[in-house]
């Protein structure tokens, strides 16, 4: 009896700990809804004409695979207007260069030289940490009341040549 109750203890505790191994499922389920809010801003942000040739590129700065795969499978079914979304890494300058939305994930220290690479491009800052619309970012992920929310700047999104629905400014936190 000792030993089946010790064998029944040691599978129930293995599997416990291989759960802490395993994907957050809210993770999947937040990386979702941030692609949606993404895939969203490109309706209620406006680039000048001259954006709106060749692909849509959206850039992702860190480490996001959930999010980078949730963007892969919207820009496939997808369009920004007539353009193509494609789903880049960011990896270098120029490919922050060439971007118009770009993605800083998991690591607010990189917005600074995102912010210096990108100046007179049309390209929308996008960060998930409360506070960074202060230190230059167009629209940041907040979470409010365990609800996915935004902040907004509409003067850092106007800096960069980009105009911002009155209704995407309404939708933001205050």
């Amino acid at each position: 009896m000792i030993k089946k109750i010790t064998l029944i203890l040691f599978f129930a505790l293995s599997i416990l700990s291989l759960t802490a191994f395993l994907p957050d499922p809210d993770e999947g389920t937040n990386a979702k809804i941030k692609a949606i809010y993404i895939y969203n801003f490109t309706k209620y942000v406006e680039w000048p004409s001259e954006s709106k040739q060749g692909n849509f590129v959206v850039g992702i700065s860190g480490t996001s695979a959930s999010l980078y795969n949730e963007l892969n499978k919207m820009a496939s079914t997808k369009m920004v207007g007539s353009q193509k979304i494609e789903i880049i890494s960011i990896n270098s300058s120029s490919d922050a260069a060439r971007c118009h939305i770009i993605f800083i994930a998991n690591n607010s220290t990189l917005l600074p030289d995102i912010i210096l690479k990108v100046k007179g491009k049309n390209t929308l800052i996008v960060t998930e940490n409360a506070g960074l619309t202060k230190q230059g970012a167009g629209i940041s992920f907040v979470l409010v009341d365990s609800k996915q929310k935004i902040e907004l700047s509409k003067a850092n999104i106007e800096s960069h040549n980009l105009k911002v629905a009155n209704s995407l400014e309404q939708m933001a936190v205050k």
